[in-house]
């Protein structure tokens, strides 16, 4: 028992059959496990660092368009509006359906854990790929900080027993 009266977990032999792996055992009165709580914490956690960085990238919005453009006198002020409304738009859009699924999540659904997790295997695999082929820095002022927090959402959303709690409405 723990110190909240919680069970703590079994131990699992090393030779454990695939069969029992597939599907966890769930319990509808389960309670939340830290991990899920964890989970969503975290990916609250990055939807705040991506509000903070799109309100960086938008303070200096004319510097980051002019790296794409050759000729940056054809910026006017009113295509820079256009295009930093745009932006602000598609990623406040993405942060708070990212919001979103991190509230379902600490309500206990599964799909949204599932999505999330994918999202952070693939911002994972796109950094690890920068850093790999094109020699980017991981820094802590570039992805540092969203590549922790996307490992640590993995970790914490894929174990056993947030998978547990979000299966566990689930009829066998």
């Amino acid at each position: 028992m723990t110190s909240r009266g919680e069970r703590a977990p079994e131990k699992r032999v090393a030779f454990e059959l695939p069969a029992a792996l597939e599907r966890p055992r769930a319990d509808a009165s389960m309670k939340r496990p830290i991990s899920t709580t964890a989970g969503a914490a975290l990916v609250l956690l990055r939807v705040a660092a991506g509000f903070f960085w799109v309100t960086i990238v938008a303070l200096d919005w004319s510097s980051w368009v002019g790296v794409f453009d050759d000729d940056p006198t054809d910026l006017t002020p009113e295509l820079l509006g256009v295009t930093l409304a745009a932006f602000i738009v598609v990623c406040g859009g993405f942060l708070l359906g990212e919001a979103v699924f991190g509230l379902l999540i600490l309500r206990g659904r599964n799909f949204p854990r599932v999505v999330v997790m994918v999202f952070a295997v693939l911002s994972i695999s796109t950094a690890f790929t920068g850093w790999w082929a094109q020699g980017q820095d991981i820094r802590v002022n570039t992805t540092l900080v969203t590549l922790a927090l996307d490992i640590l959402i993995l970790l914490a959303l894929s174990s056993r027993s947030a998978a547990t709690y979000a299966h566990r409405r689930r009829r066998d």
